[in-house]
């Protein structure tokens, strides 16, 4: 992206200073002591990745695309750069979600907390053999509580960011809010590059049970216009945001909360931003331009791929404009990690801590009678699903004894996360049932009505298309509609519905009754078991948010699972499998 040449910077300031500028043509050269370049090289939502390694099957990583995952594979491409314009021009930054999303990550944050053992995170160890300059702290940062937290930013060579993460008793930064970062190329004046870290709001709904009373996340742009002023005047002559948030829409309701994704409002409306860094939306955009309304000048923000499947590789041309340094031009591309090898020096830092987790993984807890697979679980009830829910809704059912709700229906929500979970006939293991439920979710129970529940009910089935009466419904084509993701499809137990998708959104919903057949009145009181992340507003799901909770205890969905089938032993459908919904079409069935 080029953004201005380094004459037309000279000819502004000229103009600004009363002085008459030159014509383009006519300005001489200017010395190479009087022009810079800089590279700065940025990763995203690694999410615990270490080694380009599948817990959940065991192997090497591999998808559709063939890319690489992991830290192990953006230390070379780190080497490599560093190689090639030295490390006196070289910065390397993170956009955040570090340490959440395998069973590495998990196993030093639940099994062994390194907040308790004192052993480094192996993902700061990662970090820290590459030699980062800064990161900024994620919305998954938070899922393990901040002591962990703490634990990881203390392991950290460098500073953890968030500017817009404050305390909640003194309305202060609870983290840094930015660093400065002094880079001096020989032969040349010292440039000084200001980092500032921003991070998305959502944290206070979706970590609620972790944050509240304890930290306040303020809306990013307002965080943006007090601090990127405060960063320049620091001495920055390059401002790089590291913006932990996406563009676009929230994906919970805006009065709860400040806008999710304002990466794109902070470029457009804060003045005396350079570069950009965006994240937490998992999309692959290397490079975007967003001309900032103020000053007219171009912002570059580029969004690595997550897991490290990139990373992205910027770089900035500066011209010293009166005795200072000023960005000319930007421009933004990305390297994939696929074609470059895994860095032994990181693999070897993480060894043990890697093998540690193997084994936790390729722990056998039960036996199947049957193969179970998720592959279906996107448009029809199936067992492995209900596996879920028989395991949410005995443990609420059995808190509730004894209290004022033990007579109420207990209702079950859950989601297919992942199309290829399987449990194989015969032995089930961590990594199975941890490959069906992928997310560090805990489990609560609210009441409802039954019309809040018919209204979430009809939310959820937006992840349909409509297909006319007559017609014929295609998996492929008529799921995911509008790019619903598969997590917000949520599916009910404890009910039995159809779903009728030759009808519009809102008014699909027909045969609605309790699992004995009993209609579900509007005004009936049920309880329903769901886990934190969608309790707390995540999906903006009707009602949910709002619900009056009567259970929470913490505890983790998926140690849930892992427990129940330990502690039976033997995972058999016949156990949990009740068929509660099907599509219809026009009123006939879907086959």
């Amino acid at each position: 992206m080029k953004t201005r040449s380094t004459a037309a910077v000279t000819a502004a300031l000229l103009v600004a200073s009363g002085a008459a500028a030159l014509p383009a043509a006519a300005a001489p050269p200017p010395k190479a002591s009087d022009t810079l370049d800089l590279t700065m090289l940025a990763t995203t939502d690694l999410h615990g990745r270490v080694a380009s390694w599948d817990y959940f099957r065991d192997a090497p990583y591999a998808d559709t695309a063939g890319d690489r995952v992991g830290l192990a594979s953006v230390a070379s491409v780190v080497d490599d750069v560093r190689a090639e314009v030295g490390d006196d021009r070289l910065l390397v930054v993170d956009n955040g979600d570090a340490i959440q999303g395998t069973p590495l990550s998990y196993y030093y944050a639940v099994q062994q907390p390194v907040d308790e053992t004192g052993e480094v995170h192996p993902m700061a160890a990662a970090y820290d053999a590459i030699g980062y300059d800064a990161q900024v702290v994620g919305n998954h940062e938070f899922n393990y509580g901040i002591d962990l937290l703490d634990a990881y930013a203390d392991d950290l060579d460098f500073p953890l960011l968030g500017a817009n993460v404050l305390d909640a008793t003194t309305g202060e930064p609870a983290l840094t809010p930015y660093t400065l970062v002094r880079k001096h190329a020989k032969g040349h004046k010292p440039v000084t590059v200001g980092i500032l870290g921003l991070t998305t709001p959502g944290s206070a709904i979706w970590d609620k049970a972790n944050v509240e009373g304890r930290l306040e996340f303020q809306d990013m742009v307002e965080a943006a216009r007090t601090w990127v002023p405060r960063v320049r005047a620091a001495g920055a002559d390059v401002v790089v945001v590291l913006s932990h948030a996406g563009t676009g829409a929230s994906s919970y309701d805006e009065s709860v909360a400040p806008p999710e994704n304002a990466s794109d409002v902070v470029a457009r409306t804060v003045p005396g931003i350079d570069v950009m860094v965006v994240g937490h939306t998992h999309l692959d955009r290397p490079s975007q331009v967003v001309t900032n309304e103020v000053t007219g000048q171009e912002v570059l923000l580029t969004q690595p791929y997550r897991y490290g499947s990139t990373v992205s590789r910027v770089d900035l041309s500066l011209a010293k404009v009166r005795g200072k340094w000023q960005v000319g031009s930007t421009e933004a591309t990305a390297i994939r990690t696929r074609d470059y090898p895994e860095s032994a020096k990181v693999l070897d830092l993480v060894a043990a801590q890697h093998r540690t987790t193997v084994d936790y993984v390729n722990q056998v807890v039960a036996t199947s009678t049957q193969e179970l697979s998720a592959a279906t679980s996107r448009y029809e009830d199936t067992p492995i699903i209900d596996f879920i829910q028989r395991v949410q809704t005995d443990t609420v059912d059995a808190a509730l004894e004894g209290t004022a709700y033990a007579d109420l229906p207990v209702l079950s929500i859950a989601a297919p996360f992942s199309r290829t979970a399987v449990f194989p006939a015969g032995d089930v293991s961590v990594k199975d049932i941890a490959g069906l439920y992928v997310y560090d979710n805990t489990l609560q129970a609210v009441t409802m009505t039954g019309a809040q529940v018919k209204d979430y009910l009809e939310y959820s089935n937006r992840y349909f298309a409509t297909v006319p009466a007559g017609g014929t419904f295609d998996p492929d084509r008529d799921t995911g509609a509008g790019g619903i993701p598969d997590y917000n499809l949520d599916v009910l137990s404890g009910v039995r519905y159809a779903v009728d998708l030759a009808q519009p959104v809102g008014s699909r919903v027909t045969e609605l009754t309790l699992a004995d057949g009993t209609p579900l009145a509007d005004d009936a009181q049920v309880v329903v078991a769901v886990n934190n992340y969608r309790r707390s507003g995540g999906g903006g799901f009707p009602h949910i948010a709002s619900a009056p909770v009567v259970y929470d205890e913490q505890q983790e969905i998926r140690q849930l699972l892992i427990d129940w089938a330990q502690g039976r032993g033997t995972i058999d459908a016949a156990d949990f499998w009740d068929e509660s919904w099907w599509l219809t079409v026009g009123g006939q069935p879907v086959s």
